[in-house]
């Protein structure tokens, strides 16, 4: 099979097994002339950075039943947008994901760039989100290269060069396959082929619609690819929150920097992250060591939490936070990791 002959091959699957995703345009309804919502492709892009499809289905359907199109998101209290975001992790996507409509809204009249060069403008676009939504949103032909197609592309052409040294080669090859008609259905075929098909452990070549032309399965090296690099071993760091439950029912929260991890959200008040834990309570009470740790690792590091719990009276005045009442109080709005400490001891606290 031809190179000019693999994406309509690809095509023609893609029309029968495409994946019914809240955020797509099936390909009957492109045909039918119906054209996807920037808004829904940008937004789902976003949210699938570096998180799962089925993590973010929930998340998008609750986003857009809260604010409809960008003008809605745009006009939202930060608090609410974070606090909904609350558990998708990487919460640097929220802030920018508000940066971005709000800069749609009020500097382009609420209308996405169909460009990729114009959406590499916008706040938190990079260069895979503005090929993303130039391709699937515009259907221009640009070249969309995520784990899916890096693995589709590795197999297909028999790269074993690892990653992440393979990205530029793979998306060069990508690219010779991209074609100029259905860009954006094809850019989402390849995906499809890569989650469904052309999977990392246990490929089903026999249904394959690029089967007689991969070239990896073609040498039997298909099912190791692509190489990866070895993977350096994830430090610790230590770290002590301190969760504390005023006679009235308030919690003891403070807000985390805008800049750095879990930037903006709310959390308990705690020590810094490093190789040591060190005490740093933000007020003076009778903290005592419930005896568990939180454990939650990020990208690029393991944490571990020792907890520390009290039960002060109305007249605590804490250094650092604020108390926030009970009725407004929601576990939701707290980021994993503040979650796991808040459901390991509040049951102790509320009793107390």
């Amino acid at each position: 099979m031809s190179e000019t002959a693999l994406p309509q091959a690809l095509l023609d699957w893609y029309d029968i097994h495409a994946r019914d995703l809240p955020w797509r345009t099936s390909p009957a309804d492109r045909r039918a002339g119906v054209a996807p919502d920037p808004y829904h492709v940008w937004l789902s892009e976003i949210m699938l950075q570096q998180t799962t499809v089925a993590a973010v289905k929930a998340y998008f359907l609750k986003f857009t039943n809260l604010w409809p199109c960008v003008t809605d998101l745009a006009a939202a209290p930060d608090d609410r947008v974070m606090g909904e975001w609350a558990g998708l992790g990487y919460y640097a996507r929220a802030r920018n994901l508000l940066k971005c409509a709000r800069h749609v809204t009020d500097s382009l009249g609420g209308r996405f760039p169909d460009t990729r060069e114009d959406l590499l403008t916008l706040p938190g676009v990079g260069p895979y989100t503005a090929a993303a939504v130039a391709s699937i949103a515009f259907d221009r032909s640009e070249t969309v290269v995520d784990g899916n197609v890096e693995r589709v592309m590795a197999r297909m052409f028999a790269v074993e060069t690892p990653l992440p040294r393979a990205k530029p080669e793979l998306t060069e090859k990508a690219a010779s396959l991209t074609p100029l008609a259905r860009p954006g259905d094809y850019a989402q075929a390849v995906m499809d082929l890569g989650a469904t098909i052309c999977t990392p452990k246990a490929p089903a070549c026999g249904i394959c619609p690029w089967m007689h032309a991969c070239q990896g399965r073609k040498a039997g090296i298909h099912a190791r690819l692509p190489a990866k690099e070895p993977k350096k071993a994830k430090p610790v760091r230590l770290g002590i929150a301190y969760v504390a439950r005023r006679e009235d029912g308030a919690w003891l929260l403070e807000r985390r920097p805008d800049k750095g991890l879990l930037g903006g959200m709310l959390g308990w008040p705690g020590s810094d992250w490093g190789a040591e834990a060190t005490e740093a309570p933000p007020l003076d009470a009778d903290w005592r060591d419930p005896g568990v740790d939180v454990r939650h690792t990020f990208t690029h590091f393991h944490l571990k939490l020792a907890l520390r719990v009290a039960v002060v009276d109305k007249t605590a005045t804490p250094a650092r936070g604020q108390f926030i009442d009970a009725a407004t109080f929601r576990r939701s709005d707290l980021p994993t990791v503040m979650r796991k400490a808040y459901d390991l001891v509040a049951a102790s606290l509320i009793e107390t």
